[in-house]
């Protein structure tokens, strides 16, 4: 199945963010379950959040997946929205 998984940063966060994406973007290609992803941008252009496509068994998962994620483990979300998305173009 597929889910998105929608991140929203904490405010004055962007550090975090910079100090553990390399770290993120390895798990990202290491767990093989990555389709599509990439950041939220503010009106500056600065990272604020992420956008992920996951091709995934269940929900749960997709919540195990999310919380493995080393952005997650360094407490750079305000929020984590997984949902159940059907591919329809592209």
């Amino acid at each position: 199945m597929r889910v998105a998984v929608i991140c929203s940063d904490k405010a004055g966060h962007l550090e975090v963010r910079k100090a553990n994406r390399e770290a993120h973007l390895a798990y990202l290609k290491e767990t093989g379950v990555v389709e599509m992803a990439g950041p939220f941008l503010d009106a500056e252009g600065g990272m604020n959040g992420s956008l992920l496509v996951l091709d995934v068994a269940d929900l749960k998962a997709a919540q195990d997946w999310a919380a493995g994620d080393p952005y997650a483990k360094a407490g750079l979300f305000q929020s984590v929205e997984i949902r159940e998305w059907k591919k329809v173009i592209g």
